[in-house]
């Protein structure tokens, strides 16, 4: 995959597309629980104009959160780190990954969309007594 309009094709040929911005784009993984989690996908650049991919789940709220366990969480995972951001104005806990569009294929982002989801979707429901709050 080599743009941002190649992963929304391709996303979109497989999920129902929630926001649909120029470089941002949101869906919804089921499963088979009932529950679901939102990812978002973004377009990001670097300061040498190198192109990444964010792919992205909310947690919920940072309020609460112990700094110290998501710096060890992050420590320890091979995929997705903890990060803060804004999430309609207040800070939320997000579980993110970038990759570079250069290696980038369909396998590899629906297996990332996949695992980030899963993990999201447990992170959410330890930090939230179980509601699905994504």
């Amino acid at each position: 995959m080599q743009s941002f309009e190649q992963v929304r094709s391709h996303v979109g040929s497989t999920h129902a597309l929630r926001a649909n911005d120029p470089y941002l784009i949101s869906f919804d993984v089921a499963f088979p629980d009932g529950r679901h989690q939102g990812i978002y996908l973004a377009e990001l650049e670097d300061e040498d104009g190198a192109k990444y991919l964010r792919i992205s789940t909310p947690i919920g709220p940072s309020t609460g959160i112990e700094c110290l366990r998501c710096l060890r969480f992050n420590w320890e995972q091979r995929t997705g780190w903890l990060a803060i951001s804004d999430l309609e104005g207040s800070p939320y806990l997000q579980l993110c990954e970038n990759r570079p569009y250069a290696s980038l294929t369909p396998g590899e982002l629906d297996r990332i969309v996949r695992e980030l989801a899963a993990l999201g979707d447990r992170l959410e429901q330890a930090v939230s007594s179980g509601d699905d709050l994504f």
